[in-house]
C-alpha cells in the first residue's frame, strides 16, 4: 500500500507543479522517477517517452501509467495515472469557473501570453535534457536530425511512423553492426 501511495503522491506533485501539459512535465518526471525514486533508469524513461508518444493520450499520463505498472502492476498504473491527472482536473475546474468572468480583460490575456512563453521554455528544456541522454553517437545524431526534418517537412505525418522508422533503422544498424563483430 505504501508503494501505491508513493506513486500517487509523486505523480500528484508532478501534475500539480508542472504547467504546460505533458511535454513540460518530462524533465520533472525524469528527475523524480530516475534520480529521486530510482524507479527506472534513464534509458527506460526514454523508452517510456517514445512509446507514450506513439500511444493515444497525453505523454505524461502515459508515462505515469508505464512507471506505475512497472512498480506495482495494474494498481500501480491506476495510482500513478490518477495522481498525475487529479491536479489538472482540480485546477482546470477552479480556473474554468472563475475565468469565464475575466477572460476578456487585457491583463488576463497578457498573463496567458506570459504562461505560453514559459511553457515553451519548459518544453525546450525537456527536449534538450532528453536529447543529451538519447543521442549517444553519430548514428543517433543522424536519426534525430532526419526525424526532425521529416517532422518539419511533413507536419501531418503521424509521429508513430517517425518513431517506428527510427526504431527500425536503429535495430537494423545494430543487427548489421553485431554481424560484423
Amino acid at each position: 500500500m505504501k508503494v501505491l501511495w508513493d506513486l500517487f503522491a509523486t505523480f500528484f506533485r508532478i501534475g500539480a507543479f508542472t504547467f504546460g501539459g505533458g511535454y513540460a512535465m518530462l524533465s520533472l518526471i525524469q528527475r523524480e522517477v530516475v534520480d529521486n525514486k530510482k524507479w527506472a533508469t534513464d534509458e527506460e524513461v526514454l523508452d517510456y517517452y517514445a512509446v507514450a508518444q506513439c500511444t493515444p493520450g497525453v505523454i505524461a499520463v502515459n508515462t505515469a501509467t508505464f512507471v506505475g505498472y512497472k512498480q506495482k502492476g495494474v494498481l500501480g498504473a491506476i495510482a500513478a495515472t490518477f495522481g498525475v491527472v487529479l491536479p489538472s482536473l482540480i485546477i482546470i475546474t477552479a480556473i474554468a469557473s472563475a475565468l469565464v468572468h475575466f477572460m476578456d480583460y487585457p491583463i488576463v490575456q497578457d498573463i496567458f501570453g506570459g504562461i505560453r512563453v514559459a511553457v515553451a521554455v519548459l518544453i525546450v528544456n525537456a527536449v534538450i535534457t532528453m536529447g543529451k541522454k538519447a543521442v549517444k553517437d553519430v548514428l543517433c545524431v543522424i536519426i534525430a536530425a532526419v526525424s526532425f526534418a521529416v517532422s518539419l517537412i511533413f507536419p501531418d505525418l503521424s509521429p508513430v511512423f517517425v518513431v517506428l522508422a527510427a526504431a527500425i533503422i536503429g535495430l537494423g544498424t545494430m543487427k548489421i553492426g553485431g554481424a560484423k563483430q
